[in-house]
């Protein structure tokens, strides 16, 4: 709808965990460089963790598309958490290429074992991604650390990657689950970006999506700034904030983002107030006073703004 508005060949800011939308930060590349180094050294298990919307699975996607450059890797992806130890072993195997259709659990084990020996014999590396990884139940999480026993004297003969949220962290610190965490080879946590990285995300992703040479950003400095707020860092967040200022510019014919479109927008979105932090003042600082005074009380519903306030507006 506003591609051709802004001089864009695609949407730059779609939910999508799309690779070639990856803007990496200093976390981020760590992150993914400890992912593509424990699999390729065949180090066993690696974990990621990190918050809702810090872009998880856009990193597994990425770790996903180099292992499918590699001709030496084969990988299953589990992308629900929520199966029995019997129906996830069933999903694995048919994931590699394996039929496990009428098998038992005792079968279905000795196939893995057999394929996992019998690439690792020809050198070849396999992978198992488990994302969303806090949903697993205790009795899948030890389902997966006893996977971890196939190996050879020197070599592990699966490489396992766990991704998921913080809880992720709680579950394998707790004493139940100690033997599984001293297998874990690599760690990472994923954190929100900082201001600074904010205008940077920002300003790739809509280079990324630039129908001709480069163009100017819509996104004005103090707008970024606010989205920031808004959004607290959080890619998907900074996502939908930015899709939707740009919908809204377009359907009020400017180019130009606004601080006043960004506090709009997330007010549409019903993002959280305690994401702005000290929201009144900083309004102030770039808006008008009665213009920050009425996006901040229309923004916070626990407030009651004056009659005459409300006058005004509807004038």
């Amino acid at each position: 709808m506003y591609k051709a508005f802004f001089h864009l060949s695609r949407s730059p800011f779609e939910l999508t965990p799309d690779p070639t939308c990856f803007v990496p930060t200093a976390h981020h590349n760590e992150a993914l460089a400890s992912l593509y180094y424990g699999v390729r050294r065949h180090k066993g298990f690696v974990v990621v963790t990190g918050e809702v919307g810090t872009g998880k699975t856009l990193l597994l996607r990425c770790l996903l598309r180099l292992l499918e450059e590699s001709k030496d890797v084969a990988y299953a992806y589990l992308f629900n958490s929520r199966l029995t130890p019997n129906e996830f072993l069933q999903y694995t195997l048919q994931d590699f290429g394996i039929p496990a259709a009428g098998k038992n659990k005792a079968e279905m084990l000795f196939e893995l074992s057999r394929f996992l020996v019998s690439r690792g014999t020809a050198g070849l590396t396999t992978v198992l991604v488990v994302d969303e990884a806090h949903l697993l139940s205790a009795d899948l999480l030890e389902e997966i650390r006893l996977l971890s026993n196939l190996e050879t004297f020197n070599d592990k003969l699966l490489q396992i990657v766990l991704v998921g949220q913080p809880e992720l962290d709680v579950m394998l610190d707790s004493m139940d689950l100690r033997q599984l965490k001293q297998r874990i080879a690599l760690r990472a946590h994923l954190t929100a970006l900082t201001e600074q990285e904010t205008f940077h995300y920002i300003e790739q992703r809509m280079q990324v999506a630039a129908a001709g040479p480069k163009n100017s950003s819509p996104f004005t400095d103090q707008a970024v700034s606010f989205i920031y707020r808004y959004s607290g860092g959080l890619p998907r967040w900074i996502n939908s904030i930015c899709e939707n200022c740009l919908l809204t510019a377009f359907a009020r014919q400017t180019t130009t983002v606004t601080p006043e479109i960004v506090a709009t927008v997330a007010k549409e979105l019903r993002v959280e107030t305690s994401r702005f932090g000290e929201s009144a003042s900083f309004l102030s600082t770039h808006l008008d006073t009665r213009q920050a005074t009425d996006t901040v009380l229309d923004f916070d519903p626990t407030v009651e703004r004056p009659a005459a306030s409300r006058g005004q507006r509807h004038r």
